[in-house]
């Protein structure tokens, strides 16, 4: 027999990866529906209109890369302010593990940007083609030109969005006015056009068509929440006790006679879920906590009669042992979610003080190292010194200079330095000893330089240097 292969013969190639049906969300109204759409409006009013809110002759919230500077409504922040923005990232991740351990995925749910810009789009998305069963028939059927024209007019839309969306992004960074009249002349320049088309096509790529993937397989959140679960976390259960064993009946029929739950297995609740999951086989990392199938369970169950909440909100300890609102309500207050809550309000009550007490005037003082020190025409030691000054406020301030540490000690001339709002100056200050005070010290000398504001004296800063002694 030959050892050669047949020229016939098949080879089967395996895929890496399961392929996944389209999930084709259902509408569904009720309760928790409001809320989201709550959330979708107020973030997306927060987002495309903050940045339009001229605060102080300037834009609000700006983050004005080229001048090195940070607007926040009052607040001028600089590059040695970095420590808020590391602080800002501790509070954000403490406030995340503490509504995590408390409510489940609250934020995937009602808040992250991919959960309300897919919402968004799959309103666009239904307005155009319909509801779940058009929008199936539509992807089902052949190219004809009325699909084409439905097809064409919500991508149309998706990209002017996105767009929109991207422009909004990079105003935070340039002034959202001139930014509109760059774009307007067409003179906008390749580094804002880079950051537009790329989050533009973010935002596109992720609410058009990654959608549930995004939050299935590459949101890392989704991997560790179960980290910060117990069986005390508020997430959304079947109650299976209470549902089981599922079957269809007409309203009419009794159930129990029937030896069913009060679930219909309709499968409402896997329609209307964004990430096509069947949240009766219980708890799963692709939840992200929406509530749309509670609402669409709660409409079945007022059809039938039958008492709300068969998929609620609860735990897994209330289900198990029969707890009520107030148990529950009770359970959130422990040992976990109490240090959680005890570090960010202590860390936040800081950061606000530190803040609100935060000097109007930073000053960096360098003594020139050209020259050790020199003896003056009048005999004294001189030192020559370098400030630096960054004015924390928006108002123009003047500081008088003075130096204290050393008997006899005194500035070379007296020395006014203004300081522009929200801006820097320089300045060069000759400081002197007299001879008779230097000929019994040697070596360096601390020494303490106050600048003070003109208008307001008692607003003082103070910062130690040192004075060179041959």
């Amino acid at each position: 027999m030959s050892d050669k292969p047949s020229p016939h013969r098949v080879i089967n190639i395996q895929p890496l990866f399961k392929a996944e049906p389209k999930v084709y969300p259902r509408t569904i109204a009720g309760f928790f529906q409001r809320w989201r759409w709550g959330f979708v409006w107020l973030t997306q009013i927060i987002f495309y209109g903050l940045c339009w809110l001229p605060w102080n002759g300037r834009q609000a919230v700006l983050f004005d890369l080229d001048a090195r500077r940070f607007y926040l409504f009052d607040l001028v922040l600089w590059p040695q302010d970095t420590i808020y923005l590391a602080i800002l990232l501790v509070l954000s991740a403490l406030a995340l593990f503490l509504f995590t351990a408390v409510a489940g995925r609250l934020w995937c749910g009602y808040t992250c940007p991919q959960t309300v810009y897919t919402e968004i789009f799959l309103w666009i998305e239904q307005w155009i083609e319909g509801d779940r069963p058009a929008r199936m028939k539509l992807d089902a059927a052949p190219m004809t030109p009325s699909k084409l024209g439905k097809k064409s007019l919500k991508h149309t839309l998706w990209i002017v969005l996105s767009l929109w969306t991207g422009i909004t992004f990079v105003g935070y960074f340039t002034p959202i006015r001139d930014l509109g009249h760059e774009a307007l002349m067409l003179s906008m320049g390749v580094s804002e056009i880079f950051w537009i088309l790329f989050y533009g096509a973010a935002t596109y790529g992720n609410a058009g068509f990654l959608r549930e993937q995004m939050c299935k397989y590459i949101c890392p959140y989704a991997r560790f929440q179960f980290v910060m679960f117990d069986s005390d976390t508020l997430i959304i259960t079947y109650d299976e006790a209470r549902g089981d064993p599922r079957g269809g009946r007409s309203k009419k029929a009794d159930a129990r006679e029937q030896g069913l739950g009060d679930c219909v297995d309709c499968g409402i609740c896997v329609q209307v879920c964004p990430t096509g999951i069947d949240i009766r086989d219980g708890l799963q990392v692709e939840c992200i906590g929406c509530a749309a199938c509670i609402d669409a369970c709660d409409q079945v169950m007022d059809k039938m009669d039958y008492p709300r909440g068969l998929i609620r909100y609860s735990t897994e300890n209330a289900l198990q042992q029969g707890l009520g609102s107030k148990e529950i309500v009770k359970r959130a207050f422990r040992p976990r979610t109490l240090v959680y809550s005890a570090v960010f309000l202590v860390l936040s009550a800081a950061t606000a003080w530190s803040l609100t007490h935060r000097p109007p005037l930073r000053v960096d003082i360098v003594r020139d190292r050209g020259v050790m020190s020199r003896e003056a025409e009048d005999g004294s030691i001189e030192n020559v010194f370098h400030l630096q000054l960054i004015n924390t406020t928006e108002a123009t301030r003047r500081y008088e200079v003075s130096v204290s540490g050393i008997d006899g000690i005194h500035l070379g001339q007296p020395a006014i330095v203004s300081v522009p709002g929200a801006g820097a100056a320089a300045a060069t200050i000759t400081v002197r000893v007299g001879a008779e005070n230097a000929e019994t010290l040697h070596g360096a000398r601390p020494i303490r330089f106050t600048l003070a504001d003109v208008a307001t004296p008692e607003l003082r800063v103070e910062e130690p240097a040192k004075f060179w002694l041959p």
